[in-house]
């Protein structure tokens, strides 16, 4: 999918080439392994049936998808071990048994199927800013979402008039066609989803001053496999999100009402949506905290009882650096509401804004209040 707001794509690029720098493809299986690479190897699927007999087949059915999206992208096997029902006796024979194994071409073929080498080309208009919605899944894909978003993003787009271009092929975070963008957008962008070589090209974009939005589910993966994403980029790791019930109203307070994402916000208001939480602190690595959560107006208890309170200070939008460019994420957005919510388009209106200009002016702790971490 490839749609612009202006002048259409003049074309899809070429044939693409096989992906062959998928970043798992050599990974050694263990019990750190995506459960969905588990579940395509016939040999490690044996060797956890070898263990625990009919444990997979009792799996709840969006654990055990095999094709891309599928919630096993975003589990390890070590995650999945408490709806498998295995103890650590059998944790750690699999674990020794999964090691044995060779990684074998078909293993490395059905790895790299994930990921895609498919180019876009764009035709935009130049003197206005430029914009890439990125829609590329492979792991949870909450379609009302992740739809709502993009409707929110072009309706932003056509009052502001930047020029906006919306893609899912992981192809598209290439040097040249970033070279045509001011800012990519991470909509509920989950799993596992650039290459080695396109790894390198966002960081390259970043470092040079393009500009990096993500909302909610594009840091919420139970699992991660790219350590620089999550630690640097997004500046903290997901720990989980209340279930009982799992949507709630919570009071969100700004913090940050004078620098250039928070303008025009309120001081505080009430929303419902599904709140995360962080393992980590991201004000700790150098971010500029633009709203939190009052944890005092929902109940933070996670799937069976996980306390999730951050200790009384909970962020859920904020902005970082990365070399020039300028970094927004916010937690905020899996009910299709929020992008409707008037506070909440005005705070992604501005981060949008605001991330686009890195090329220009740069990213400082004046810009934003974060650090420049590299």
């Amino acid at each position: 999918m490839a749609l612009t707001l202006g002048p259409a794509p003049a074309s899809a690029a070429s044939s693409a080439a096989a992906v062959t720098d998928c970043p798992l493809r050599d990974m050694p299986f263990s019990l750190g392994s995506p459960l969905i690479d588990i579940l395509l190897s016939p040999a490690a699927h044996a060797v956890v049936e070898s263990e625990a007999p009919g444990a997979i087949a009792k799996m709840p059915p969006m654990f055990r998808g095999t094709t891309a999206p599928s919630f096993a992208s975003i589990l390890t096997l070590k995650d999945a071990g408490s709806f498998l029902r295995l103890n650590g006796a059998q944790l750690a024979a699999i674990d020794r048994k999964l090691k044995l194994l060779p990684v074998t071409a078909s293993d490395r073929q059905a790895r790299c199927a994930r990921y895609d080498n498919d180019r876009p080309v764009f035709d935009l208009p130049r003197g206005k800013p430029r914009i890439l919605l990125f829609e590329k899944m492979t792991g949870y894909r909450d379609g009302p979402s992740v739809d709502a978003a993009h409707e929110a993003f072009f309706a932003m787009a056509k009052r502001k008039g930047w020029a906006i271009a919306a893609t899912d092929k992981g192809g598209a975070i290439h040097p040249k066609t970033l070279a045509q963008f001011d800012a990519v957008i991470w909509n509920n962008v989950s799993g596992d989803v650039l290459t080695l070589s396109q790894r390198k090209a966002l960081q390259h974009f970043l470092k040079r001053g393009g500009g990096f939005v993500a909302v909610h589910g594009s840091a919420g993966d139970p699992a991660t496999f790219w350590d620089w994403y999550a630690d640097d980029l997004i500046g903290a790791r997901f720990a989980g999100h209340p279930m009982g019930p799992q949507f709630q109203d919570a009071r969100i307070v700004v913090e940050d009402r004078e620098g250039p994402v928070g303008q025009g916000l309120p001081p505080e208001w009430t929303m419902k949506d599904e709140w995360y939480s962080f393992k980590n602190n991201p004000r700790a690595s150098g971010s500029a905290i633009i709203a939190t959560l009052d944890e005092r107006s929902y109940s933070p208890k996670g799937m069976g009882g996980q306390d999730l309170r951050m200790g009384g200070d909970h962020p859920i939008a904020w902005t970082r650096c990365m070399g020039r460019g300028r970094v927004f994420y916010s937690a905020i957005g899996h009910r299709p509401e929020a992008y409707s919510d008037p506070a909440y388009v005005k705070m992604l209106e501005n981060a949008v804004g605001w991330s686009a200009k890195g090329r220009q002016d740069g990213c400082t702790s004046s810009a934003s209040g974060a650090t420049g971490r590299d």
